[in-house]
């Protein structure tokens, strides 16, 4: 849990210059008798520094708010509404200061020890936030500017998007006849198809039918080629020993001949029945190549119906595609309208700053037009002491002549004394020898 920042008293002339840098002019009184309208307004200045926030903000949010509730007098509740909503951001605001016991007797009832603790809570605060925080905010001014840009490219991939959608509703418009028209088509040879498929069918167990009975008639002639023959070899072997009766040889041979002649018939009959067949052959074989190639159109039909399947997936695809684009769209246009709130506020506090860096720059031009004054005035004074320091110069230096001369004539006279010393001693040391 975040501890209770210890905030220290801010003098009086402090608090009023960090307001009047904000553009609140306050005055001494009302610091020393604050109000519930002058403690709420200045902290809602405040709050204002650090999160755009105050009554004008909330207003338009408070009364949609009120509008979409089910209050019937909805004019009685607005203010009370407002107030407590902006004292529930004041209490966060505070919150955030490390203010606790933060409550609305602070502001509905005002005491001057408490109103001055809160105001040097809330300064700091907010001068804590302009001090480290710029960079982050600028930091999110730039990615404002990089979502502007973007919103511009969605929104031209958007109109890109719209117009190659326009273009594929065109392309469909302009298809459907065709595409009805070739499923009709698709519907009439699909049914063709399906009857000459049942027609095929039939005439190929008709065929089938017919290509048995053709192979028993031939059985059929070979068992009787081979009994003529036998009956043949039969009679020649026979006729030696049969008597010679020509009647009789004329009515085998009028019942053979008959034979012969119902057997060329029935063998007739056959090869009409075989051409017949073979007619039908080529006609199912020409009904077969035609039912190939409707199947291949049936193929083609089916592929270009796959392709407007997928075409009306992709259109599908697109329109989802344009919906999630529109809600990008009014997502960009809240933080765009959100990015112009925080660029007005941010103009704002330049103007303020810029406001503020002119009175400063005055002041400083004044102090400093006050400190080139003192500065010539320095310089004169430096001048008078530059002169005075020339004039002890010269003394030291004569004092300095003197002094040496002075040591100069007292070396001289202490070495003539050491002499002179050295020759009283000489002397003495003589007369004590010659004593002894």
């Amino acid at each position: 849990m975040a501890k209770e920042a210890r905030y220290p008293i801010m003098p009086e002339s402090d608090i009023m210059a960090s307001l009047a840098d904000w553009g609140i002019a306050v005055s001494e009184q009302q610091l020393s008798r604050p109000t519930q309208d002058f403690v709420e307004g200045i902290f809602c200045a405040c709050l204002r520094q650090v999160s755009e926030l105050d009554h004008e903000a909330l207003r338009e949010p408070l009364q949609e708010v009120l509008d979409m509730s089910q209050v019937d007098d909805k004019e009685l509740y607005a203010t009370a509404f407002a107030t407590n909503i902006v004292h529930h951001h004041l209490a966060r605001f505070a919150r955030a200061a490390r203010i606790k016991r933060f409550s609305s007797k602070d502001a509905f009832n005002p005491e001057r020890e408490r109103t001055l603790y809160l105001l040097s809570g809330f300064i700091n605060f907010v001068q804590f936030t302009e001090q480290y925080c710029n960079p982050f905010v600028n930091e999110l001014r730039e990615q404002s500017d990089g979502i502007l840009v973007e919103r511009e490219q969605v929104l031209a991939q958007l109109a890109e998007a719209q117009q190659r959608l326009d273009a594929m509703k065109a392309k469909i418009a302009e298809d459907e006849p065709v595409c009805e028209q070739l499923r009709n088509e698709n519907n009439t040879l699909r049914a063709k198809m399906f009857a000459t498929k049942e027609f095929q069918t039939a005439a190929v167990q008709e065929v089938e039918k017919l290509k048995t009975q053709k192979n028993a008639l031939i059985k059929h002639r070979e068992a009787l080629k081979m009994e003529l023959s036998n009956i043949s070899d039969a009679i020649s072997s026979k006729r030696p020993r049969l008597v010679q009766s020509p009647d009789r040889i004329k009515g085998i041979i009028s019942t053979m001949k008959a034979n012969v002649v119902e057997e060329k018939r029935t063998v007739a009959i056959h090869e009409a029945k075989a051409r017949d067949l073979q007619v039908k052959l080529n006609a199912l074989s020409s009904i077969e190549k035609n039912i190939l190639g409707s199947i291949e159109q049936l193929q083609s039909i089916e592929k270009e119906a796959h392709q407007l399947d997928m075409l009306q997936k992709a259109l599908a695809e697109m329109r989802d595609q344009l919906d999630n684009k529109k809600i990008e769209k009014s997502e960009l246009g809240i933080k765009q309208e959100r990015a112009k709130t925080q660029l007005e506020n941010a103009s704002e506090k330049l103007k303020r700053a810029q406001t503020h860096a002119e009175r400063k720059k005055q002041d400083n031009q004044r102090t400093l037009d006050r400190l080139q004054r003192q500065y010539d005035k320095m310089d004169i004074e430096r001048k008078d002491n530059d002169k005075h320091l020339d004039e002890l110069r010269r003394e030291a230096e004569n004092i300095e002549s003197q002094m040496k001369e002075h040591l100069r004539s007292n070396e001289t006279e202490l070495n003539e004394l050491l002499a002179e010393y050295g020759k009283l001693r000489h002397e003495t040391g003589q007369d004590i020898i010659q004593f002894y």
